[in-house]
């Protein structure tokens, strides 16, 4: 088990390039093969030791040239830039995934990623609405994507459907939505529209992620 005593709890957002439902939730293969995508936390609450990460924020962009579990990803980690030195070496020991126990998210991106570009530091601009499926991420010069629901597409209401993962490893419970935009222009460089999305509140330890109260 790590040493380290650690703890994330706050907003979660994936987007990727798939069609909405994520077939890596399902154990499927990816819509159009490829995974191109991101993940991004706001942290609420957070600890790395006697490290206070309260109010940091960071996202990974990804490009893997098959599914997921086939590995030879490329990953870009960005950590927010009003982080300290010593948060940011907490954040990067935290994401590398030897702080966690097997199987865990981050030790498993840590096994499937063959290209680790060197971390970025760089102001986030992150809005979040759980309920509403609503989110925006931007990145100056390196990364915007925004969700919004999923629209009927006979009435152009609102479409809500919710994802429950028992023994998930990412989250337990996520509200779908669509990434209305998501485009990465750093060394990892795509553009997608109408998109998979997932918004979720979670808690993250060196054991995995918490079954929410």
């Amino acid at each position: 088990m790590p040493a380290v005593k650690w703890r994330m709890k706050g907003q979660w957002l994936k987007n990727c390039n798939c069609a909405y439902g994520c077939p890596c939730d399902f154990n499927a293969l990816p819509t159009h093969g490829n995974c191109q995508g991101m993940v991004a936390m706001k942290i609420q609450e957070g600890h790395f030791d006697d490290v206070d990460l309260s109010g940091l924020a960071f996202a990974i962009i990804v490009d893997f040239p098959g599914a997921l579990h086939l590995g030879n990803g490329t990953a870009q980690p960005i950590i927010d830039e009003t982080a300290n030195a010593r948060q940011r070496e907490a954040l990067l020991a935290i994401l590398s995934g030897k702080e966690q126990a097997e199987g865990t998210l981050f030790h498993i991106f840590s096994l499937i990623t063959s290209n680790l570009l060197d971390p970025l530091f760089l102001p986030f601009e992150f809005s979040f609405d759980l309920n509403g499926r609503q989110a925006r991420l931007r990145i100056p010069g390196v990364l915007e994507t925004e969700s919004e629901p999923i629209k009927n597409p006979v009435t152009g209401a609102d479409h809500r459907i919710r994802v429950v993962m028992p023994e998930g490893f990412e989250h337990h419970e996520g509200e779908v939505a669509s990434a209305r935009r998501l485009k990465a222009s750093g060394k990892i460089n795509f553009s997608h529209e109408n998109s998979h999305s997932t918004l979720a509140r979670v808690e993250h330890r060196p054991t995995g992620v918490v079954h929410p109260a």
